[in-house]
């Protein structure tokens, strides 16, 4: 089940798919933490994304899926590009994160929003309002209107409108996906303040009255944990207005995805937001919840503390090395508290970084505390 610690026997295998844009740079960073740790590793690089289709032509070739289903654990950077948005969907880069997901059963996806001490008036939110913020959102992978079939467009065929007049998609949802996610969910909040809340659009959708009538039955198994149910408009209004009520919020797919964006601003920067993806295996994909910011790849001067802190995620939810976890966790939060910052999360008073330089800040951190 996601998140239980199974001991390892064998040398860890991790796949590194660094992606494009800025994936590259921040991927490097967090693998040079990764080497500090005194742990056995083995990588292996792989293509992905835009990277992968102009080598091969797909965003995800079979080398990578294969690498990647081989692997106990996937650390990946970011894909996408805009000089690949008229490449038909199948072939753009956005394609291959899909692909992972589905070809390995990716269907927990962990977002924590944690606003450190030191950031909080890099929030967008009074300081008060974010001051002490942790919050994990649970979103469900493998289903919802990113997956449902049919899906298509319509084209007009009498002359009058040529061309494409209607497209679609389908919002759909299995008992068993829901059940599983809800019970990874209860299990997560139990090990903080058990207290969950699932966000649902069910008083306008199908789809997610049958997701709160299966998220409640679920719940009967956990009678310690307390649940409350929230319309996705107010989700998102309650985030910027009083985000600390929140605990523990589990979604689809669709909601997932917008609702984690929004309370990555409540941080202070999307580059302080890590990510885990996980199978009922623990085999998991680990990648900041920020994209490839092409527009300032190569400039050195991405945040990489969200892929350095989603290694600690990996270290920690697949590889069952907690120890090494909090090393790196603790050591962003001292090279913070040196007043370090990235472009993304600077302000007046603090010393402005280039990547390569907080990743060896947090380096030197973990160093330093070795050394005792």
């Amino acid at each position: 089940m996601v998140g239980t610690n199974t001991p390892r026997k064998f040398q860890i295998k991790i796949a590194v798919l660094p992606g494009d844009g800025i994936g590259t740079e921040i991927v490097a960073e967090a693998i040079k933490v990764l080497k500090v740790l005194d742990l056995s590793f083995e990588m292996e690089t792989a293509l992905v994304g835009g990277a992968a289709y102009e080598a091969h032509g797909h965003p995800l070739p079979p080398a990578t899926l294969e690498l990647a289903k081989a692997a106990d654990a996937i650390l990946f950077g970011a894909v996408g590009d805009w000089k690949y948005d008229s490449l038909d969907r199948p072939l753009r880069p956005e394609q291959a994160i899909l692909g992972l997901r589905k070809n390995l059963s990716l269907f927990a996806n962990f977002r924590p929003a944690i606003c450190y001490e030191q950031l909080v008036n890099a929030s967008s939110l009074k300081p008060e309002l974010v001051s002490g913020l942790d919050i994990l959102i649970i979103r469900e992978l493998t289903g919802d209107i990113y997956f449902g079939q049919p899906r298509g467009r319509r084209v007009a065929t009498d002359g009058h409108f040529p061309g494409t007049q209607e497209a679609f998609d389908t919002m759909r949802y299995s008992k068993p996906e829901i059940e599983r996610i809800a019970h990874v969910t209860f299990q997560a909040a139990r090990k903080r303040n058990k207290k969950v809340t699932s966000v649902d659009k069910s008083n306008v959708l199908e789809t997610f009255q049958f997701w709160k009538d299966v998220v409640t039955e679920v719940h009967a198994q956990y009678p310690d944990v307390a649940l409350d149910h929230m319309y996705v408009d107010n989700a998102a209004m309650q985030l910027v207005k009083e985000p600390k009520k929140f605990d523990v919020i589990v979604t689809g797919n669709m909601f997932g995805d917008i609702l984690s964006d929004e309370a990555s601003m409540l941080t202070g920067s999307i580059g302080m937001l890590p990510s885990a993806s996980l199978n009922a295996k623990n085999q998991g994909l680990y990648e900041p919840s920020h994209g490839s910011a092409p527009d300032i790849a190569g400039k050195n001067i991405a945040n990489p503390l969200a892929t350095i802190l989603s290694a600690a995620m990996m270290l920690r939810f697949s590889l069952n090395q907690t120890a090494a976890a909090d090393r790196i966790e603790s050591a962003v939060s001292a090279v913070l508290s040196q007043g370090l910052r990235t472009a993304d999360i600077y302000s007046q008073g603090t010393q402005k970084v280039s990547t390569q330089q907080m990743g060896d800040a947090v380096v030197a951190a973990i160093t330093k505390t070795s050394k005792g």
